[in-house]
């Protein structure tokens, strides 16, 4: 019988689901979508946990139509999903309140706490990370200062993902890559933090049983089966957050290898042999989707989404029967390298790396009379890949091998911004001939766990396919580095502008 793997991703605007055969290729996906998040407040975000399991419900059951196939060729299931929520559930296993999500910013008052309770460089130490907003121990603070009599009902703490999880299997249970983005887990050990929870005021059975990526958590339920129209006993491999998935899915599983994906966010991510600590914090180290091996990333926030800002504030002009981001990249490329000196700082949702600071704002500096919207939206594309950099240049700092970088997201499908970020790393970048996204990892690494695979380097391997080389044009490199050094003095000569704005 034919092998079939499913990989769950559950993202903050739907839920994917992709099928696998036992080479690795794509033979369904489906795509369910979540209501909007809710923001009852300015920088609150906020879901219905119930609503994923909506999504799930409906993305199954059309994935196996598309691949044709039957629930009974699914020999294992993995998933993935969006990091640091909080999901809070009563001892019956039902949520107490809306999930509070990874963009949520309401805790930077409790990040303050946490870094004082516990020292910034113990907290570096005991969790390989500073405290960030993002995180999901500052949203459990905030609701213990802030919502006591919910605090007193909780049962049980999952993220997201791991809510299906318990709807799929009755399994209650994390993985060691998205256990790491909490602030509640030792990267270095693999295991939960003692200290953290102490200083939490946290029991261990209110947190989820850790499992290696490639390791089977649980199997579907009669319950979970009923739902989705699996079948009853399917194994249910522990899966990872969405950043080591997708990791995992571009071949992004040894040291030296490094990915540059663009989305509405920026992520750098490496794989590294060990635990690699920034003793300033300025970017994350989590356990890798690889059993033994970790993993360090920076993160611009509003990467793609500066360019999305441009198009839905400005719009894009030229045929509208041609998609309007392609549009943009038409304009942008009428526009010298250098965008005749124009320089985009991205920090339109704060920024993360390399600044760690929710006050931060964007700006286009340089502006003149000659200027058009063309060297507008080429310093928005070179902008972000210069925020890219900024993780690119801590990496070196840190002495994190640099071998190899693959594109991913839409920063790796219009040739122009794939050239601007060779020119801007100074070094060859490769895009991939698929990329599916962090569901195509989970479903990888669900086929690692039933034994399709011997470990999860082997499927990538078997998998990952570079379509493209692209080199970096020398003439341009000399000039995107002396423009890199222009716009690290960004930050530094507005900080105290932005911070003093109505």
């Amino acid at each position: 019988m034919a092998m079939r793997f499913l990989g769950i991703d559950i993202g903050t605007g739907g839920t994917r689901a992709v099928l696998l055969d036992g080479e690795g290729r794509v033979v369904g996906s489906a795509t369910a979508a979540h209501p909007p998040f809710a923001s009852p407040h300015p920088g609150w975000a906020e879901q219905d946990p119930c609503d994923w399991w909506t999504a799930v419900c409906s993305a199954i059951p059309a994935c196996l139509e598309r691949g044709k196939t039957t629930a009974s060729e699914i020999s294992g299931i993995a998933l993935t999903g969006q990091m640091h929520g909080l999901v809070l559930l009563d001892p019956r296993g039902s949520a107490l309140r809306p999930s509070i999500i990874w963009c949520d910013q309401r805790t930077e008052a409790e990040c303050r706490e946490i870094t004082e309770k516990i020292g910034a460089a113990r907290l570096i130490e005991l969790t390989a990370n500073s405290a960030l907003t993002n995180f999901t121990l500052p949203k459990i603070w905030w609701v213990q200062k802030n919502e006591p009599d919910i605090w007193a009902r909780v049962g049980a703490i999952l993220l997201p993902k791991d809510y299906i999880r318990l709807r799929l299997s009755s399994s209650r249970s994390t993985d060691v890559a998205d256990a790491s983005g909490t602030l509640l887990f030792d990267v270095a050990n693999r295991e939960w933090s003692r200290p953290m929870m102490e200083a939490s005021r946290l029991h261990a059975d209110l947190l989820p049983t850790v499992f290696e990526s490639c390791e089977i958590s649980g199997r579907v339920s009669e319950e979970g089966a009923r739902a989705t129209g699996l079948r009853a006993g399917i194994p249910v491999v522990a899966g990872a957050g969405d950043q080591a998935a997708g990791a995992v899915g571009m071949g992004i599983v040894r040291a030296g290898a490094v990915s540059a994906t663009i989305g509405t966010s920026g992520v750098v991510f490496a794989a590294t042999a060990g635990p690699v600590r920034d003793p300033a914090g300025r970017i994350h180290t989590f356990c890798h989707a690889v059993p033994q091996r970790w993993h360090v990333m920076g993160v611009t926030q509003a990467a793609g989404y500066s360019l999305r800002w441009f198009r839905d504030q400005f719009g894009a002009v030229g045929d509208p029967a041609q998609d309007a981001y392609a549009r943009l990249m038409a304009e942008a490329s009428a526009a010298p390298a250098g965008a005749g000196g124009l320089l985009w700082a991205p920090y339109l949702m704060g920024e993360r790396t390399p600044h760690l600071d929710p006050q931060a704002r964007g700006a286009l500096v340089g502006i003149s009379a000659t200027h058009t919207r063309a060297h507008v939206v080429r310093a928005i594309l070179e902008g972000v890949a210069f925020s890219l950099r900024d993780t690119l240049t801590i990496f070196a700092e840190l002495k994190i091998p640099v071998e190899s970088i693959r594109l991913g997201g839409g920063g790796a499908r219009g040739s122009l911004w794939r050239q601007i970020q060779a020119d801007v790393y100074g070094m060859p970048v490769d895009a991939l001939e698929v990329e599916e996204g962090p569901a195509y990892g989970a479903a990888l690494l669900a086929g690692v766990g039933v034994g399709n695979w011997t470990s999860v380097e082997k499927a990538a391997d078997a998998t990952m396919h570079i379509s493209k080389r692209i080199e970096p044009e020398s003439q341009n490199v000399a000039l995107m580095n002396r423009r890199y050094e222009a716009y690290r003095k960004l930050y530094p000569a507005l900080r105290d502008v932005w911070r003093e704005r109505l």
